[in-house]
Formats: C-alpha cells, sequence, structure tokens
C-alpha cells in the first residue's frame, strides 16, 4: 500500500510543478508578446528605411510569393509612380532562415539590402549583417548586367571568407526578390 502512496503523491506533486510551471510561461508569454511584436514591426519599418530611396511615399504590405514562399512587399511611390520595391526574402542560409528586406527600384536595380533576422555562425557567416564589404557590394547592383551568384559558382558575388553557404543564400535571396518583382511588373 504504501508504494501506491508515494506513485499517487510524486503523479500528484509532478502534475502541479507542471501546472505552476505551465501558468508561470504562460503569464511571461503574454507580458512579452506585445514587446515582443513592437521591436520586430521597429526592425521591418527600419529596414524598409534602409532599403529604400527617400523622398517616396510608401504604400501598405501586399502579398507577394517570394522564392516559392508567402511574403510581402511595399511600394515606394512618387507623383504616383512607383519608384521603388522593398521585399522581403527568406531563403535558409547554414545556419536556418536567413530573412532580408530587398530594396529594388523601378528600374530592377538592387537599391540596397538589410538583414532581418538570421541564425549564422557568429564570426563567421553571421558577417552577412555585419561586414561592410560583403552588403555594400549589393547597393545598385544591376542584376542585368551583373550575376547574383558567388564568384566559386560562376557569379560576381564576393562570398564571405568561410561562409559560401551564407553567401549564397544572400545573393539567392536578392535575386528571389528580383524575380518577384519582375513578376508583377511583367519583366
Amino acid at each position: 500500500m504504501a508504494v501506491k502512496s508515494n506513485l499517487t503523491t510524486m503523479v500528484v506533486c509532478l502534475t502541479v510543478v507542471s501546472l505552476i510551471c505551465s501558468a508561470l510561461l504562460g503569464g511571461m508569454y503574454a507580458l512579452t508578446a506585445e514587446p515582443i511584436a513592437k521591436a520586430n514591426a521597429d526592425i521591418l519599418k527600419a529596414s524598409i528605411g534602409a532599403v529604400l530611396p527617400e523622398g517616396g511615399e510608401l504604400s501598405e504590405s501586399k502579398p507577394i510569393e517570394v522564392g516559392g514562399q508567402d511574403s510581402e512587399y511595399y511600394v515606394s511611390t512618387k507623383d504616383g509612380a512607383p519608384v521603388a520595391y522593398a521585399v522581403k526574402s527568406t531563403t535558409v542560409g547554414f545556419g536556418g532562415p536567413l530573412v532580408l528586406m530587398v530594396g529594388i527600384t523601378a528600374d530592377g536595380v538592387v537599391y540596397n539590402t538589410s538583414v532581418l533576422s538570421h541564425n549564422e555562425t557568429p564570426g563567421l557567416g553571421a558577417k552577412c549583417n555585419t561586414d561592410e564589404k560583403f552588403m555594400n557590394q549589393f547597393k545598385n547592383f544591376d542584376p542585368v548586367s551583373k550575376s547574383l551568384t558567388v564568384k566559386k559558382d560562376g557569379g560576381d558575388v564576393d562570398a564571405i571568407t568561410a561562409s559560401t553557404i551564407t553567401s549564397r543564400a544572400y545573393a539567392l535571396a536578392i535575386d528571389n526578390a528580383v524575380k518577384a518583382i519582375n513578376s508583377i511588373k511583367g519583366e
């Protein structure tokens, strides 16, 4: 009889502890959900501002398929005509999803890029967000006259040292964004 009593006591104690921990975790999520959503919205807004030329009026987000995935884009207009597009593009890097905001001018030139999130290796692939030389090569990049693939694969993109997979993913995200915008423009 003592064995049954101990088993029942352990099950009850474990259930109570699990319920308390679940309630605490749920409460913490409820407390932090709004600040996290606001921080993500601020990052998105700053990223859109970084990849588009100044002076345009920004539209609300619109749905688009980028690289086979549902995503969103924004149109910057001036005097009613589109001057640039900001496209959210996701690919898979070495460490997982690599999410970029890509600014593309109305004539199809990549204006600028910004990393929204990544899980790349610190000191290697994570340089996609900090290596100025790597990021600057995409400013005013014309995908018609240059190839959005790394030089190792015969393209025009200088890869980050020891991070070819991340560099390929970054270039692919940009290429997917360009193709998506070209498809809505009918090119």
